[in-house]
């Protein structure tokens, strides 16, 4: 419980500091703190759960689609304000590090495996972004 709590802080202060580089508007940096940090959250009581990483990552994106939609509306802002930023912690830099270190120890099939699943986590969070974007401008739509 301790390690999802730290996650979590960790996840929205990091946030915060990217978001602050993305120049993002300073009204708008703690939301886009909570919208990492609801995805850090989902992700880290996936993983709690057993769930694979490329399924975690693609909880945590839905999420975080979710999220800065919901802020969007509520703040009249660009969703891409708070879902550039709040994508971070899903993001596979970890994979991408360990595709060039195993080609670096000359451990091809072990770069392989990571490079089909950061692949894979890439494609789920595209996926993910596409399915929320789609929902909400569905139900714009109906509402006109």
């Amino acid at each position: 419980m301790v390690t999802i709590v730290l996650g979590v802080l960790g996840s929205f202060v990091a946030i915060v500091a990217f978001a602050t580089l993305l120049e993002t508007p300073r009204k708008y940096l703690f939301h886009a703190g909570i919208t990492g940090a609801v995805g850090g959250l989902v992700y880290l009581v996936s993983m709690t759960c057993n769930q694979d990483v490329v399924l975690s990552s693609f909880f945590s994106a839905l999420a975080i689609s979710f999220t800065s939609h919901i802020f969007a509306r509520i703040f009249k802002a660009p969703v891409t304000i708070f879902l550039i930023a709040g994508i971070l912690p899903t993001v596979p830099g970890a994979g991408m590090y360990k595709i060039v270190y195993y080609l670096i120890a000359g451990k091809n099939s072990m770069s392989s495996y990571y490079f089909i699943q950061t692949l894979e986590i890439a494609g789920m969070i595209a996926l993910a972004v596409f399915i929320v974007d789609s929902v909400f401008k569905i139900t714009v739509k109906k509402k006109q």
